[in-house]
């Protein structure tokens, strides 16, 4: 079931990559420096709003989805879902359209702000439908939903971008417009689930102590994350954002990329064998998970800092591309621990519904990487803005698997990971024998095909996550979960 879940959710997977890379590449190209940071800084705070409004809600739908299945409660649920959001989006939609409106703002970071306030409440809308269909195991709906989410969103924004004079507003205009166009096939099916449950505020309360937590976690976590090109715009000014955000958005949107498609898959199928058959079922799920996380993330982290100049080359645009290069071997690093951590070591809190705990960790981590980037900017410049980064992910990792273990203690494939480890090293150390190009493409490409090669048969040869038998299976017509 696991990879069939994964191979389920792989096309999103590729929209992601698609869209993620397409808009450094794109954007950093259409849009100066400057515009380029303020829409990383309006990305920046869409993404908090988000956290902060909605996220505790969709946290509450993805855990309790499969306890309401179980025990017939799923209209009330979702009824009680839908009221819960409506009262968010009134209150903190208002809340951010009075803000734009008395904050002393220029009028294009005004206006990116509105249509992103717009994209904020229709997502959110929208999301509820997609964990609700995670939930239920519904792969195919949620793919379909989400890919084209994504590509219509890009490409919406880029033609608005082209073709109209509002600058980054139209990445944001974009994403609305491709949100309201998903909701039109999804919202009549998730109203007809819901018709007929009665609102409950007990329920709601309960979600909102299981939530709640988990949004004030995950705010830390993103401040953790994103925080930095605050004080960069502060200590550097926006065009060293964008340079930042450039760099940043290579490395740790590939390993985000790596770690969602896990966490999509892997995490209803383990509240699911937790709720209904138990805490060693759970751990099994999340075993397998784990190395499979091994097998995939460590190679991408080191491949995307060995490739970082030939990479920077070919996908930012030259106004942002001077420090990009610099910071993306720290970024990615930086990446591959903050996703171990946030979709595996924490699944010992949610599973357990010790969140809280989990948000004073995220709070101390966010505090320790703010304190370091106020020394470190001003010293080092961006360079020392991911070193913060990396110092406090290195601290919040090792607190955080201490600290879960007390609760749900989760399987550590140490095997798996070493064996992973050992093949990235030889991938390494076949790239860096690569001699110098004279076309940065060539170069970015003869690197990858080597590096994919190398840790390919590496992977085959070291037997890891039990990669022979997946391939085994895949001749003979198999899907992977038949091993």
């Amino acid at each position: 079931m696991l990879g069939r879940h994964l191979l389920g959710y792989l096309p999103v997977q590729l929209s992601q990559a698609l869209v993620g890379f397409g808009s450094v590449a794109v954007f950093t190209r259409i849009l100066p420096a400057e515009s380029y940071g303020r829409y990383a800084l309006v990305l920046a705070a869409l993404s908090l709003a988000h956290i902060l409004i909605f996220t505790w809600l969709e946290a509450a739908v993805a855990r309790f989805h499969a306890r309401a299945e179980r025990r017939g409660h799923t209209r009330a649920h979702l009824m009680t879902v839908y009221s819960v959001y409506g009262v968010a989006a009134l209150l903190g939609g208002g809340a951010m359209v009075g803000l734009i409106h008395f904050l002393p703002l220029d009028l294009p970071l005004k206006t990116a702000l509105g249509f992103a306030t717009l994209s904020l409440l229709l997502r959110a809308l929208m999301q509820i439908g997609m964990e609700t269909h995670r939930a239920r195991g519904d792969v195919g709906r949620f793919s379909a939903l989400e890919a084209s989410y994504l590509m219509l969103g890009f490409m919406i924004g880029v033609g608005l971008i082209l073709t109209t004079d509002i600058g980054a507003a139209g990445v944001f205009a974009g994403t609305a417009l491709a949100a309201a166009l998903m909701l039109v096939f999804d919202l009549p099916v998730m109203w007809s689930r819901s018709r007929g449950g009665k609102r409950q505020p007990s329920r709601a309360r309960i979600y909102a102590a299981y939530g709640l937590p988990i949004s004030l976690s995950l705010i830390f976590e993103h401040l953790l994350s994103i925080g930095d090109r605050f004080l960069i715009a502060g200590f550097l000014g926006e065009s060293s954002v964008g340079m930042y955000a450039a760099g940043y958005g290579l490395a740790d949107r590939l390993l985000d990329i790596i770690f969602i498609w896990f966490g999509a898959a892997v995490w209803p199928l383990t509240i699911k064998a937790f709720e209904q058959e138990g805490p060693d079922a759970a751990r099994a799920v999340a075993g397998r998970a784990a190395g499979l996380m091994g097998l995939i993330a460590f190679p991408a982290a080191a491949g995307l800092a060995l490739v970082a100049e030939p990479l920077t080359t070919v996908l930012v645009g030259e106004s942002v591309r001077a420090e990009a290069a610099g910071i993306l071997p720290w970024i990615a690093l930086s990446g591959l621990m903050n996703g171990m951590m946030t979709y595996y070591f924490h699944e010992a809190f949610t599973l357990k519904r010790r969140t809280g705990v989990m948000a004073a960790l995220m709070t101390g981590a966010a505090l320790l990487n703010l304190a370091l980037n106020l020394a470190f900017i001003p010293l080092f410049g961006l360079i020392g803005a991911a070193m913060a980064t990396v110092l406090a992910y290195a601290v919040a990792l090792v607190i955080c698997v201490i600290m879960g273990r007390r609760y749900f203690v989760l399987p550590l494939p140490w095997a798996e990971w070493i064996k992973a480890g050992a093949a990235t090293a030889i991938m390494a150390a076949a790239v860096f024998s690569v001699p110098d190009l004279p076309f940065a493409w060539l170069d970015l490409g003869v690197q990858a095909f080597v590096g994919a090669a190398v840790y390919g048969i590496s992977a085959y040869l070291l037997n890891i996550a039990d990669c022979r038998q997946w391939l085994r299976d895949a001749r003979a017509g198999l899907t992977p979960a038949e091993a």
